[in-house]
């Protein structure tokens, strides 16, 4: 709901030339010198002045965007209006799929959009389960000698050996995960680089050198014709590409791997190290979705389901999408100048209490019973909505259900210490290591 400074809900007038309503300039001013995160600026301007507003860091207002009409009318309906700019990731994935605009992104997105359709995702099913079972082996054997161990590390090993195997065929190594360790260094150091672009690569360029190593022999081995145990992946989709479309070049591939590699497992794996830390708060949450239905029914996935649903609204990959006013537009009846600058902010429209009632609460029932959650679609959008929206929803939805499906009724995971917030980069993540131990299945 649009407000202005609690007088109620503003009228949308379409074709007005009203301003965006602006937060005071005192709030921004009190957030630069007390420091913090961008998020508790946002969150105070959204409390300023509503689900539509303005806030200035530089000379030019941003627009945050919150409200779900006003959502959908950026990301869903007008997309050519409202266009990304240079993606804070490009260092590392370069013109991947991500980071791609206009005609190439469109070229892009039709080679790889039909693996991850229901059909596409079938030649997944298989990676996915195996890549579950290595995981749950080694959970087994953490339970049998009570070894601590660190969630999200493991998250990020389920994850990343699910998204090697769909990319190559082949089961993540030792080595190799060695060696992929630099995406994550890559990064956690992305906010805190150079502005200059020659010294920021300067400054990972080791580890951008190893990335470029693995996503090197994976390239050459999809074009010698070598498939992985569990048949071609999608760097032989990609190289097989070439052929028909010349634009894919050995430095595309490379930068479509890495997007894949980055996209795939980083937020599947944050994800699903925030849903255990949530369980650990919310232990009743377990328990419910493992009563909802004997294993392998629908009624106990759909409860699983909801756990990682519930979990996402929290917590969304997509937490902040920065969108660029390529024209100007009416927005929610305020006149939006071309040049503006805006912020779609999922993370705090999934928080808003007039759209999901306690919203701070993890509550995974809103997935399941009748009107628990809102129906606008631009209400709930943890990978955003639009032609933009991540392409591989599905995949992620389907390795967390399998991956809790192995776990959960297994066991219950014991965390000495957890995280005391979040650290608010290209993904939400908790700030600092998550050791547990595993505890047999609570009666």
């Amino acid at each position: 709901m649009v407000t202005d400074a609690g007088l109620g809900p503003l009228p949308r007038v379409p074709g007005t030339d009203r301003p965006v309503p602006e937060a005071e300039p005192a709030l921004v001013e009190r957030w630069h010198s007390g420091g913090g995160e961008l998020v508790d600026l946002l969150a105070q301007v959204r409390e300023q002045v509503g689900g539509i507003g303005a806030f200035r860091l530089g000379p030019d207002p941003t627009v945050l965007v919150t409200d779900p009409q006003a959502v959908q009318h950026v990301l869903a309906h007008h997309p050519d209006r409202y266009v990304k700019r240079s993606h804070r990731a490009r260092l590392l994935i370069g013109d991947g799929i991500v980071a791609a605009t206009g005609a190439a992104w469109k070229r892009q997105r039709r080679l790889l959009q039909s693996q991850f359709t229901g059909t596409g995702m079938r030649r997944y099913e298989h990676r996915i389960t195996e890549a579950a079972r290595t995981t749950a082996g080694r959970w087994s054997e953490y339970a049998r000698t009570g070894r601590t161990f660190d969630v999200g590390r493991e998250m990020h090993r389920f994850a990343l050996d699910t998204i090697w195997r769909s990319l190559t065929g082949h089961p993540l190594d030792e080595a190799t995960e060695r060696e992929l360790a630099s995406v994550a260094a890559v990064m956690a150091a992305l906010p805190t680089l150079p502005a200059d672009a020659s010294d920021a690569q300067d400054a990972v360029a080791a580890d951008l050198a190893r990335i470029d190593a693995v996503a090197r022999r994976a390239v050459e081995a999809a074009r010698s014709g070598a498939a992985g145990p569990d048949g071609p992946g999608l760097v032989h989709l990609l190289v097989d590409g070439s052929s028909e479309h010349p634009e894919y070049t050995d430095r595309l591939i490379r930068d479509e791997l890495v997007t894949l590699l980055v996209a795939g497992h980083e937020t599947t794996a944050t994800t699903l190290t925030w849903l255990y830390l949530l369980l650990d708060r919310y232990p009743a949450a377990r328990e419910r979705a493992l009563a909802a239905g004997d294993e392998g029914s629908t009624q106990r996935r759909q409860a699983v389901q909801a756990l990682i649903h519930e979990t996402l609204r929290l917590y969304p990959p997509a937490w902040l999408l920065p969108r660029h006013a390529a024209e100007d537009d009416t927005l929610a009846g305020y006149a939006v100048k071309a040049g503006t600058d805006i912020l779609v902010c999922p993370y705090l429209t999934h928080r808003d209490p007039q759209l999901w009632p306690d919203p701070e609460s993890f509550a995974p029932q809103r997935f399941t019973v009748p009107d628990g959650r809102p129906t606008h679609p631009g209400a709930y959008l943890p990978f955003g909505i639009g032609p933009r929206a991540c392409l591989g929803v599905q995949f992620a939805l389907r390795e967390a259900t399998v991956l809790l499906e192995h776990l959960l009724p297994s066991h219950t995971v014991a965390f000495p210490s957890t995280p005391a917030k979040a650290a608010y980069g290209i993904v939400v993540r908790p700030d600092g290591p998550t050791p547990a131990t595993l505890e047999p299945p609570r009666a």
